[in-house]
């Protein structure tokens, strides 16, 4: 059963605040997929999620930014990441009380207090004007929004003419002619997932074209990176099994225990092909494009 929106993001706040410690101790301080190319030489997973960002940046087309809004920020790490690469300023928004004071921690930490600053804020209702940035960057976090149109819609609104919007998202695989939905057992196993991540209903990358289509956004452009990904969740895993994960699991509680035990969910859905792990570029259109 879907939690009702009010309970969601309360859920996802204390999910969250509770589990990024952990998550930080054992991974560092960027808290998404890594990126692991078939016959690519070993590297560390912390490089991966570094190598995640740059070929995101890359497939994206994006080359520079002034500006910068990071949705869904984590502590903050590609914000502090991409502000460092162009030279941006950077804000970043959670529903996590601990996640922003401890992005705005590592940021002062790292000599970037004053380029990067984080808040609590619902991706929903973003506390910014029109058109403030040329980078709108979501990082794994369109999973956790209960409304995809009202989503894409703030991150289309507050981009500035010419800008890119991109989105790294879990996604659900798209469906076959014909199909009116996805079959009961994949049903099941998703329900199972959001249950313990604190997600609502999946959409499938076609949909998120659709919705980026009626923004008036253009050169839409997606991919499925769900191979490059692959052995993501195996090392997550494995992290947990190390007297360190064990130690810090046992100490977050009970959400993240929770957490841990759906990661071969995760897994299974990767390998059946009904999780995917996509993303969605494209670029508002300039002042002249809208005339």
């Amino acid at each position: 059963m879907m939690l009702a929106i009010k309970e969601l993001k309360e859920g996802i706040a204390a999910f969250y605040d509770e589990s990024s410690g952990l998550w930080e101790n054992v991974w560092g301080e960027h808290m998404h997929h890594g990126y692991y190319p078939a016959g690519s030489p070993p590297k560390s997973n912390q490089q991966a999620q570094i190598d995640m960002i740059e070929e995101v940046l890359s497939w994206a087309g994006v080359t520079a930014a002034t500006k910068m809004v990071d949705v869904g920020c984590g502590v903050g790490g590609s914000s502090r990441h991409i502000s460092r690469k162009f030279g941006c300023s950077a804000q970043g928004i959670t529903l996590s009380p601990v996640q922003a004071a401890r992005a705005n921690e590592l940021s002062g930490r790292q000599g970037l207090g004053e380029s990067c600053s984080f808040q609590v804020a619902d991706a929903l209702q973003q506390p910014f004007p029109d058109a403030s940035f040329d980078l709108v960057w979501s990082m794994e976090s369109g999973e956790h929004m209960p409304d995809k149109r009202q989503f894409v819609h703030e991150l289309a609104r507050v981009c500035a003419p010419g800008g890119a919007v991109i989105i790294v998202t879990w996604c659900h695989r798209v469906l076959g002619p014909g199909e009116q939905g996805l079959r009961p057992e994949e049903e099941s196993l998703l329900d199972r997932i959001c249950e313990a991540y604190y997600l609502p209903a999946w959409c499938s990358v076609e949909d998120y074209r659709r919705l980026f289509e009626a923004e008036g956004l253009v050169d839409i452009k997606v991919a499925d990176w769900s191979n490059e990904v692959a052995p993501f969740w195996a090392e997550v895993i494995k992290s947990a099994m190390t007297s360190t994960g064990i130690m810090g699991l046992f100490k977050a509680g009970w959400t993240t225990i929770k957490g841990a035990l759906v990661m071969p969910l995760m897994a299974q859905g990767f390998k059946m092909g009904l999780v995917k792990f996509n993303l969605i570029t494209a670029r508002k259109p300039d002042a002249a494009q809208q005339n």
